[in-house]
């Protein structure tokens, strides 16, 4: 789902909705659950009315996304629920009793809601609230204002960056599912959704779409290899991306096939520019068709081009580059400009993070109170060991967070610092007095981060025993209500429930992502990100198989590319039965064999079935015999395979 979608800003609006109801539902039942104490019919109508307001906030959800002023009727919206838990902490005993911890629950609910720099707004609005609060209501504890403060604000602030870097995250893989791994331009899904989205955009302004196809590609990958072939469309690319204004996009559709769309200008004078910058290093014919005078639809543009660019293909001299021209274009890449993948291990490593900062930033809170406000403590010295604790085993965590994403050692030692955490966290609440101290929040801020960014099975049972210690504290040590223990344990799972279904939401579309960005758009087997990655986790004795469809390009000048398009797609489905398989790039195929299977005889049966419809040039190499990366053992077999072609007959 597309960041600013009226989906997405719908889903927003509701769940901003939803985890605005949990104030006034809890506060409801405590109303009840206490009723003939004073001030409690006030309760249940400020309750009332959040939970009414959170109804028709869901209900009005829809309505709302499709305005361009959504956010700012959201930020309005938390602006009610803030004053709303204002005011049950007003009408309550204060910032100190049951409902008190309202205010900063809601920033930090909606610190996994909303964009950063709207959560600004709202961390201010709490900050004014929680201040009015201190102020206006019945005396916390010493501390307990300024521990919460700090200790819920700590936790909005790294929900608040936990969620920007998954989102970055998700940016990125959207990108990468968009980009031709090899040359940097839009793939063809990429470009297709562009296509359509300038056109929309458009109104009367002309867009100009043009086909460009490489002239005699196919005996530069024969002549000086597929190595050779792969620098060169990485040059074009280069090239087209180069010339871009503001508006326009390069895609790369397959093969040598690419595609550019000039927004704003003639569609002549466009073409003559693409011809010109092409010129020196990989000569092409070109076709072209412009919005609106040839068409007001994708299909009808790519036809018209598609037609254009095979008359110019027959009326022109089509050159061959020569090597000097290859070897030009090979030095002239900047590698540098190709779109990146995604480091592996990167969402893990922030997660393993994550705690450790949490623990760093909780036992510095605790450090301040303990210096400040505690000067008097009994257990004065208790705390600040703890809390020195607390804090070194956090920053090992945050220092060792690269080397623990990928080590086995991650879950067992994950573990350990938890339970380290959680009883240094009960430890320091008991010796504070208890629950209901300044302290003893610090056994439950922890969870909703946790619930945000650990797998289910992973947080929820962390979660349970964090909230069965805060209960048992609780009960056992000083003199907190249940009531105060109740609604503090049910708040927070609230807003831990909420952080686990963002969490859960924004895994599956990085799964989505994930696999969109490693597979061919138009084969759906594995593109060439996917396929290296795969075979980075074969052992020794593995094979690889390229394959090259002999006649191919033939087979597209004649019939055209719809035909080669269904050649290439029933390609990929007959070689999927004999392993995992990839595609380069145009015709050019991989395939990682079953182990223990005969590369050769594997060859030998997929050329049987394959030149029932075309003719195929294969070639293998093996891993530890023929090299030990994907690169050598790719340069060998693409040596073998050309071996075979002045002997082989293309179709």
């Amino acid at each position: 789902m597309e960041r600013g979608s009226p989906q997405s800003r719908r889903q927003s609006l509701r769940a901003s909705a939803a985890y605005g109801a949990v104030p006034g539902v809890l506060s409801a039942a405590y109303a009840i659950g206490t009723w003939g104490s004073p001030c409690q019919v006030f309760i249940l109508m400020v309750s009332s009315a959040l939970i009414l307001f959170a109804v028709f906030g869901w209900a009005v959800a829809g309505l709302v996304a499709r305005t361009r002023w959504w956010i700012w009727i959201q930020l309005a919206a938390a602006a009610v629920n803030v004053a709303g838990s204002a005011a049950l902490g007003l009408i309550d005993t204060g910032l100190g009793g049951p409902l008190g911890s309202f205010i900063p629950l809601t920033v930090v609910l909606m610190a996994i809601v909303v964009p950063p720099r709207a959560f600004l707004v709202v961390a201010g609005l709490g900050l004014a609230a929680y201040a009015l609060v201190w102020v206006w209501g019945d005396p916390a504890p010493a501390g307990y204002p300024l521990v919460h403060a700090l200790g819920f604000g700590c936790v909005a602030v790294l929900c608040l960056r936990h969620s920007s870097v998954l989102a970055s995250l998700r940016r990125r893989l959207a990108d990468s599912s968009r980009t031709d791994p090899l040359t940097g331009c839009l793939n063809r899904r990429g470009f297709d959704e562009w296509v359509t989205t300038a056109i929309a955009d458009a109104g009367s302004a002309p867009v100009t779409l043009v086909l460009l196809d490489l002239d005699h590609f196919k005996e530069v990958n024969d002549t000086y290899g597929h190595l050779a072939g792969d620098d060169l469309l990485t040059w074009v690319g280069q090239e087209l991306r180069a010339g871009l204004g503001p508006g326009d996009a390069a895609g790369r559709l397959g093969g040598d096939e690419f595609a550019v769309l000039v927004t704003g200008t003639d569609g002549e004078e466009a073409v003559r520019r693409l011809r010109e910058r092409l010129s020196s290093g990989a000569p092409a014919s070109l076709g072209r068709a412009t919005f609106p005078d040839d068409g007001t639809d994708p299909a009808t543009l790519t036809g018209i081009a598609d037609e254009r660019l095979y008359q110019d293909k027959n009326s022109r001299v089509r050159r061959t580059p020569t090597a000097a021209v290859v070897a030009a274009a090979r030095d002239g890449v900047r590698r540098d400009i190709v779109a990146g993948d995604i480091e592996k291990g990167e969402r893990r490593r922030h997660a393993i993070a994550d705690p450790g900062w949490m623990s760093m930033t909780q036992t510095c809170v605790a450090l301040v109170y303990a210096v400040l406000v505690a000067a008097d403590h009994p257990h004065r010295a208790g705390v600040i060991a703890l809390s020195v604790w607390g804090f070194l085993t956090g920053l090992a965590v945050v220092l060792g967070a690269g080397w623990l994403s990928g080590s086995r050692t991650a879950r067992p030692l994950m573990l350990v610092f938890s339970v380290s955490a959680f009883l240094s966290c009960a430890a320091v609440a008991t010796l504070d007095g208890g629950v209901d101290q300044p302290l003893g929040v610090g056994i439950l801020l922890s969870i909703p981060l946790l619930t945000l960014g650990m797998r289910p099975k992973v947080a929820v049972p962390v979660a349970l025993v964090s909230g069965a210690l805060y209960v048992l504290v609780g009960t056992r040590v000083g003199d907190a209500g249940g009531w105060y223990v109740a609604i503090q344990s049910l708040s927070t799972a609230a807003v831990a429930w909420a952080c686990a279904m963002q969490g859960r939401a924004a895994a599956r579309q990085r799964r989505m992502l994930t696999r969109l960005s490693r597979v061919d758009v138009l084969t759906e087997v594995l593109n060439r990100r996917g396929f290296a990655e795969r075979f980075d986790r074969t052992g020794q004795g593995a094979a690889l198989l390229v394959l090259d469809l002999n006649g191919f390009k033939q087979l597209n000048d004649r019939l055209g590319h719809a035909a080669g398009d269904e050649l290439l797609k029933w390609t990929a489905s007959v070689l999927r039965s004999y392993g995992v398989v990839g595609r380069l790039g145009g015709d050019e195929f991989v395939v990682l064999p079953g182990d223990g299977t005969d590369p050769d005889v594997v060859a030998e049966r997929i050329r049987e079935v394959l030149e029932t419809r075309t003719g195929v040039s294969i070639g293998a190499a093996v891993r530890g015999a023929d090299g030990d990366d994907f690169d050598s053992l790719y340069a060998t077999a693409d040596a073998r395979l050309y071996e075979q072609k002045p002997v082989r007959t293309r179709v």
